[in-house]
């Protein structure tokens, strides 16, 4: 794969991930969870396939899977205390 379509494709990850970011409808219902007591994380995967537009299509069309960005890890409490449970440090030294 070619680098112009490689950054294509990381600005096509960044648009989708900066979109759900500002979504005032995602931030409501994500505040309303987290009012109810919930942590809540989100992870999303997009599958995305291309053909050159000179090419014609095979009966398999090949994708490229692309991760945007690692979602956020955060422990609670209920987290420290199940890895304590199994004699696992989670530290930040790590």
């Amino acid at each position: 794969m070619d680098q112009q379509l490689k950054k294509l494709i990381k600005e096509l990850g960044d648009a989708i991930s900066e979109s759900l970011t500002e979504s005032e409808q995602i931030a409501d219902v994500i505040s309303r969870i987290k009012a109810g007591g919930y942590d809540i994380f989100l992870v999303l995967e997009a599958t995305i396939g291309f053909n050159k537009q000179d090419e014609k299509p095979s009966r398999r069309r090949p994708t490229i899977t692309a991760r945007t960005r690692l979602p956020e890890f955060k422990l609670n409490s209920q987290d420290m205390k199940f890895l304590k449970s199994l004699k696992i440090s989670a530290d930040d030294a790590a």
